[in-house]
C-alpha cells in the first residue's frame, strides 16, 4: 500500500475515489456477465452450425453413394472466391459478423460427367459456407474472451483491491484527524488553565 498524506484533503480525495469505484464497479460486473452470457450463446451457435455441416456432410456422402460414383466428384471443383462479413458490436466489442460468401466452381466437361454433378457442388457450397460461418462465430468468441478477461482483472481490482484499500485509508486518516483534534481540544483545555492559573496567581500577587 502506497504511502498517503494524513491530511484533509487527502480524506477528500480518497472519499472521491470510492465513489468513483463505486459508481464504475457495478457497470463493469454488467458488462462481465453481458459478455459471459454472449459468449454461451455464440458458443451455442457455433456448435449448432458445426452439427448442421456435419448432417449435411452425412446426407451428401450417402447421396453420392447412391449414384454408385463416389470419385467422380472432386472436392476442389467447388472453391471460395470471397468472404462477406460486416461488423457487429457486443458491451463495446467490434466483432465480424458472417454474411455470406462467392464461390467459383472449376471447370468440368457437361458431357463426361453425371447430371448429380451440378446438384453435389451446390451441397459442397453449402457445407462450405457452414464452415466459413462456424470460423466466424469463433472469432467472435476469441475477441468476446479477450474482452472478458480484460473486464475481469477491473472487476477484481475494484472489488479486491482499489474499494477496500481506500476503504482502509479514509478510516486511517479519518482516525488521525479524530486524534489530533482531541488532542487540540486538550491542549486548548491545558492552555486555558494554565492562562487562568496564571491570572489568578498575578492577582493574588498584586492583592499581597
Amino acid at each position: 500500500m502506497a504511502t498517503i498524506k494524513l491530511t484533509k484533503n487527502e480524506l477528500k480525495n480518497q472519499k472521491d475515489a470510492l465513489k468513483m469505484y463505486q459508481r464504475y464497479l457495478p457497470t463493469l460486473t454488467l458488462k462481465k456477465q453481458q459478455l459471459q452470457t454472449e459468449i454461451r450463446i455464440i458458443d451455442a451457435r457455433a456448435q449448432e452450425v458445426r452439427a448442421r455441416r456435419k448432417m449435411l456432410e452425412a446426407e451428401f456422402t450417402k447421396w453420392i453413394a447412391v449414384f454408385g460414383e463416389p470419385d467422380v466428384f472432386k472436392p476442389d471443383m467447388v472453391k471460395v472466391s470471397n468472404i462477406r462479413k460486416g461488423t457487429g458490436n457486443i458491451a463495446g466489442v467490434t466483432i465480424p459478423v458472417y454474411q455470406g460468401a462467392d464461390f467459383s466452381r472449376g471447370d468440368y466437361d457437361l458431357y463426361a460427367t453425371p447430371l448429380w454433378i451440378d446438384m453435389a457442388a451446390d451441397r459442397m457450397e453449402q457445407a462450405l459456407s457452414l464452415d466459413l460461418e462456424a470460423d466466424v462465430l469463433d472469432e467472435q468468441v476469441r475477441l468476446l474472451q479477450i474482452e472478458l478477461r480484460t473486464t475481469t482483472q477491473r472487476v477484481n481490482l475494484f472489488e479486491k483491491v482499489k474499494i477496500p484499500e481506500t476503504k482502509a485509508n479514509i478510516k486511517k486518516i479519518s482516525v488521525y484527524l479524530g486524534d489530533q483534534q482531541v488532542a487540540a481540544v486538550v491542549r486548548g483545555k491545558i492552555s486555558k488553565k494554565n492562562l487562568e492559573n496564571a491570572v489568578r496567581k498575578a492577582a493574588q500577587e498584586a492583592a499581597e
